[in-house]
């Protein structure tokens, strides 16, 4: 039986579901774009990045879509950080600014250190150290390419400096990463 919510496709016995999604109405981009963000205030990415996704399939270029998506795909770093940094760091490119490029490209070494430290892993201080000073180089390129008045660069990079300081961070010594030969 077909329901209102279209008719699902089946390819075999254990095959996804698939659906024809319905795209979203061009004038109705703008709110969908504020229900994206509210979303990620709720911390739920996945339905950010679901609507991004609609957005961007009616308007390909859309660039609040496009950070948008970026920072609700850095949302989830912790839970699946190699995927989602890659997916995240595929769409710097899309950012025609280039003040947003080195500005998100930023947040994305920022939140994979943050990730790195949560999980704690082996070595994960001083992976972190590296990802917060990469982060730290962006954030002062973005700096020099800032639109007046915004200093979003500077309190993103006095972060990254206070987590440095704080977890007495560092980077790893040579000594201690090269194998002792005998």
């Amino acid at each position: 039986m077909e329901s209102q919510f279209g008719r699902p496709s089946r390819t075999g016995p254990k095959t996804m579901t698939t659906f024809e999604l319905k795209p979203l109405h061009i004038d109705a981009v703008p709110g969908a774009l504020e229900r994206a963000l509210r979303y990620r205030l709720l911390n739920e990415p996945s339905e950010a990045e679901s609507i991004c996704l609609d957005v961007l399939q009616v308007d390909p270029e859309n660039q609040q879509a496009i950070a948008t998506l970026i920072l609700a795909l850095a949302d989830r770093f912790e839970k699946s950080h190699a995927v989602e940094a890659t997916r995240a760091r595929e769409l710097l490119g899309r950012l025609r600014d280039p003040y947003e490029r080195v500005y998100y490209a930023g947040i994305l070494y920022e939140r994979q250190a943050k990730a790195v430290l949560a999980q704690g892993a082996f070595g994960a201080e001083a992976l972190a150290f590296d990802l917060l000073r990469e982060a730290m180089r962006c954030y002062e390129q973005a700096e020099a390419l800032r639109p007046p008045h915004n200093d979003d660069a500077r309190l993103r990079w006095n972060t990254c400096a206070r987590l440095i300081m704080h977890r007495r961070l560092r980077a790893e010594s040579r000594e201690r990463a090269e194998p002792v030969l005998e």
